[in-house]
């Protein structure tokens, strides 16, 4: 039969099929560990070699210091990222550039060489007046809320006792990272994605990258509440479980209370099929 998704072989194509995997990230590089809460190239590779073709165009509204972008040079697809913080898209630039120059300077041919992989400063909202042409996948995670905000969290410690690490994103009144009202952040949330189905081909497939947030002893369904919102603008196909087993145990509540360890994504699968009316 023929593949009209992607290119891979029936036997990667099933492996992928599977609705959780272990993903361990590599140590992340001096340039990027400014960022708080970059996602491995490894694995948005993955996702873009399963549900785009080669030359195939991908797009992350969030791209913070360009995962997606080097991802998609490494599998020969166009890329577009859209990053808020003009530190982090001017880091991401420098990033896909230094990817392009590794792969292609043996490319004699020049044709890995014509990727596009563009990075824009700019906000998500205005995606539309950015010059993108039609995209085929879009890969993106969001601010978990605001929990960078948390004081108490360990990992947000150790970055307030560094001057070289950002603790939240930016200070930007755009970013919904900022949003404290949990109600006014899923639903602008969800308008920006919303936002975005005018530049997404038909049927062309979306993954999100989100998890539930823990805030004040309660669980807020961060990954669901998304789920079934944008799922009256895409059509929600499926999900996939990112798990982490690499991290340390904490001992949250013990003795008193019951406090997991979260060491899970969700990689919510999305399609663009419904018809919006205006």
């Amino acid at each position: 039969m023929p593949n009209k998704l992607n290119d891979l072989d029936p036997k990667t194509w099933l492996k992928f099929q599977k609705s959780w995997f272990i993903h361990n990230p590599p140590p992340r590089k001096k340039g990027v560990l400014r960022h708080p809460a970059k996602f491995p190239e490894t694995m948005a590779q993955e996702f873009i070699e399963f549900f785009t073709k080669s030359g195939e165009t991908v797009l992350d509204p969030m791209a913070g210091t360009g995962s997606t972008l080097v991802a998609a040079l490494r599998c020969g697809r166009n890329s577009y990222g859209i990053e808020l913080n003009p530190q982090y898209a001017e880091i991401a630039a420098q990033v896909v550039q230094d990817e392009k120059e590794n792969l292609f300077s043996s490319d004699a041919a020049g044709v890995q060489g014509g990727l596009v992989a563009k990075m824009i400063q700019g906000d998500a909202n205005l995606a539309s007046q950015y010059g993108i042409p039609c995209v085929d996948y879009l890969f993106t995670s969001p601010p978990y809320w605001d929990m960078l905000h948390a004081k108490g969290a360990q990992n947000q410690k150790k970055r307030r006792d560094s001057s070289e690490l950002d603790v939240v994103y930016s200070d930007d009144p755009n970013d919904v990272g900022n949003l404290h009202d949990y109600e006014q952040f899923l639903a602008k949330l969800v308008e920006i994605y919303a936002g975005l189905k005018p530049l997404l081909r038909h049927k062309a497939y979306l993954t999100i990258i989100v998890k539930n947030v823990k805030k004040g002893g309660k669980i807020y369904p961060l990954a669901w509440d998304i789920a079934r919102e944008l799922g009256k603008v895409y059509t929600l196909k499926d999900e996939k479980i990112w798990m982490q087993d690499n991290q340390p145990l904490a001992p949250y509540g013990l003795g008193s209370a019951w406090v997991s360890n979260t060491f899970h994504h969700y990689c919510l699968q999305f399609r663009n099929e419904i018809q919006v009316s205006t």
